[in-house]
């Protein structure tokens, strides 16, 4: 309420007419005079010396004005800083990710159209990131797994079957594809508890009524894959994320191979924020990697 008093004063002290600063604020002539009576009482001050058809400032309203001229620079600053926000020419998108496979081309779509807003990515594990989400300090996750929550609005963001990954050298590295049996004979290179790509391979082998073969536990993708150019070890990996490198030789499995599904989540109650909402523009179509 008392930005309103302020700016009247404000425009009546510019105008030095109640009538001219009433046309000013579009609003009737005895708002102006009460907006003005009521600081004046609020504060016990005289604000203005009123004359025939004219209005001057007082001492105190002369002291009060560059205060208020401040005031109204600041709220042109900010007007000027959530119009630009609201039309993305300002602002930080924030994206938690399990890791950048699945939506980068989505993030290279929203750079492309919006070049003026920041973009950073946190890597994480899927709790993190969802906790992270829920907390407000991220605006999106990517996670693969399937959470149930009404905070959460999910998207699907890759449906991925899933590969052998084996060294050139390996014995199934020139097989056509293989089978979830076949799987014994490797040396697997997995992923630690909790990792959805583990969850994935070892109920792909439970259905199948097959034990899980010797296997050593490695903590990233990244590691993973130096292992198995080092010839240290097979892995069952999502396809799409498989890096281009002749010293990793994909294997198709022949029927019925696991399936990884990548998923995008947003707070419920900020999906049609613009800055969210444009993003969400942005998505890849969901398909197979």
């Amino acid at each position: 309420m008392l930005g309103d008093l302020l700016t009247t004063f404000y425009e009546v002290a510019r105008q030095g007419s109640i009538t001219t600063a009433a046309k000013q604020l579009r609003v009737s002539q005895p708002t102006v005079t009460g907006r003005i009576r009521q600081l004046e009482e609020n504060y016990g001050v005289e604000l203005f010396y009123r004359r025939a058809g004219r209005v001057d400032l007082s001492d105190v309203g002369v002291a009060l004005m560059p205060v208020v001229e401040q005031l109204m620079q600041h709220e042109g600053s900010a007007d000027f800083l959530l119009r630009n926000a609201g039309n993305l020419h300002l602002g930080h998108l924030r994206i938690g990710a399990t890791g950048p496979y699945y939506i980068l081309k989505s993030v290279a779509a929203f750079r492309e159209r919006y070049p003026a807003i920041e973009i950073s990515i946190d890597i994480g594990n899927s709790q993190q990131m969802l906790d992270a989400l829920i907390e407000y300090r991220i605006d999106v996750a990517v996670s693969s797994h399937a959470v149930e929550d009404d905070r959460l609005a999910r998207i699907t963001l890759a449906t991925d079957p899933m590969v052998l990954v084996v060294n050139p050298a390996h014995p199934l590295a020139r097989a056509p594809s293989v089978s979830l049996a076949q799987l014994a004979t490797c040396h697997l290179l997995i992923r630690e508890h909790g990792s959805m790509t583990r969850k994935a391979t070892e109920t792909a082998l439970d259905g199948a009524g097959l034990p899980l073969p010797a296997s050593t536990v490695i903590g990233s993708r990244e590691a993973i894959y130096e292992a198995i150019r080092r010839g240290l070890g097979a892995s069952v990996v999502p396809l799409g994320e498989v890096p281009r490198d002749p010293a990793l030789c994909v294997v198709p499995f022949a029927s019925h191979p696991p399936v990884l599904h990548e998923y995008l989540y947003c707070l419920q109650g900020r999906t049609h924020t613009r800055l969210i909402g444009a993003f969400l523009d942005c998505l890849a179509p969901c398909k197979a990697a």
